[in-house]
C-alpha cells in the first residue's frame, strides 16, 4: 500500500471524531477497511446466489442503518477532504465467486468511508478522553466490528 494522502486521512479522522492518527494507524485502517469490505462482499455474494443471480448488485450488500448513516456523514466530510478517490485506490477488491456490477463497484469507496467514520466514532466511545487510538483500542474496535459485520 502506498501511504499517500496522509494529511487528508488525518483531517478526516479529526472531522469524524476528533481523533489524531499517524502512519501506523493508516496501515491499520487499510487492513480494517479491507477486512470488513470482504466480510460485506461475502454476504453479498451469498445473497446474490440465493436470488439466482451471477452478479452482485448493490442491494445485495448488507448495509445496516448505522453504516448507511456513517456513509452519509462520510459524504459530507468527503466534500471538504476529497478522500473518495484515495479510498478507491486503497480498497482491495477481493476475488470472489461472482463479479460486482458497476454500481456495487462504485459504491465501495463510500462504504469504506462509512466504515472509517464508524471506526473513528467507535474509538471515541471506547475512551472519550483518548485523542490518539492505541493498539489495544484498534484490537477492541476490530473485535466489535467482527461481532456486528
Amino acid at each position: 500500500m502506498h501511504l499517500f494522502g496522509i494529511s487528508k486521512f488525518e483531517r478526516f479522522f479529526r472531522m469524524a471524531a476528533g481523533i489524531d492518527i499517524d502512519k501506523n494507524d493508516l496501515r491499520r485502517f487499510d487492513d480494517f477497511v479491507n477486512d470488513k469490505l470482504y466480510d460485506l462482499l461475502l454476504r453479498a455474494v451469498a445473497t446474490a446466489k440465493a436470488n439466482g443471480r451471477d452478479v452482485v448488485e448493490s442491494q445485495d450488500l448488507p448495509i445496516t442503518a448505522g453504516l448507511q448513516e456513517s456513509m452519509h456523514v462520510f459524504r459530507k466530510i468527503d466534500e471538504e477532504v476529497s478522500l473518495d478517490a484515495i479510498l478507491d485506490q486503497l480498497v482491495k477488491r477481493p476475488a470472489l465467486d461472482l463479479v460486482y456490477d458497476d454500481e456495487t463497484r462504485d459504491q465501495l469507496p463510500q462504504i469504506a468511508g462509512g466504515l472509517g467514520v464508524a471506526l473513528a466514532r467507535t474509538f471515541r466511545i471506547l475512551d472519550e478522553s483518548q485523542k490518539t487510538p492505541q493498539p489495544g483500542q484498534w484490537d477492541k474496535a476490530t473485535r466489535i466490528f467482527d461481532l456486528l459485520l
